[in-house]
């Protein structure tokens, strides 16, 4: 199950990359047209796989904290646990809190052209945090595969 698990969050990872720079170039599009409800949905889109892949990373994260412990390892010392135990969580964390803190605040903007500069740049700031905590192939010691 955890096999499966790793692969979903794996492959999700690109669909959430791919749906927030659809975002980003939405919003800087549409921060000159008319607004709707209806135009913040790819954002809503986005922010929802955000969500669904810190749910499954956090069912990885569990049972490999728990192994780790069990079998005496050092986190700090070891550069392979501390990125999926610290670094890696606390980036996708702070991504996604990012990322949601600028959807909401987007919704209590009155001028149509502020809520998707909101958006624009609130996404941008999580997808740069994201881009950084993600374990590349070509990272030395945490590099994961492409999928």
């Amino acid at each position: 199950m955890i096999t499966g698990i790793t692969h979903l969050h794996s492959v999700l990872r690109w669909v959430a990359i791919v749906l927030m720079i659809a975002t980003m170039i939405d919003s800087l599009v549409r921060m000159y047209k008319p607004f709707n409800d209806k135009d913040r949905k790819l954002a809503l889109f986005a922010m929802i796989t955000m969500h669904i892949q810190l749910l499954l990373g956090l069912a990885l994260y569990i049972p490999f904290v728990t192994r780790v412990l069990s079998e005496g390892q050092l986190i700090m010392k070891n550069p392979f646990n501390r990125f999926y135990i610290v670094e890696h969580l606390l980036g996708m964390v702070l991504a996604i809190t990012i990322i949601t803190i600028g959807y909401m605040r987007s919704k209590r903007q009155s001028e149509q052209w502020a809520k998707h500069r909101m958006i624009f740049f609130y996404y941008l700031i999580g997808f740069l945090v994201i881009l950084a905590s993600i374990p590349w192939p070509f990272r030395d010691v945490v590099g994961r595969g492409w999928i």
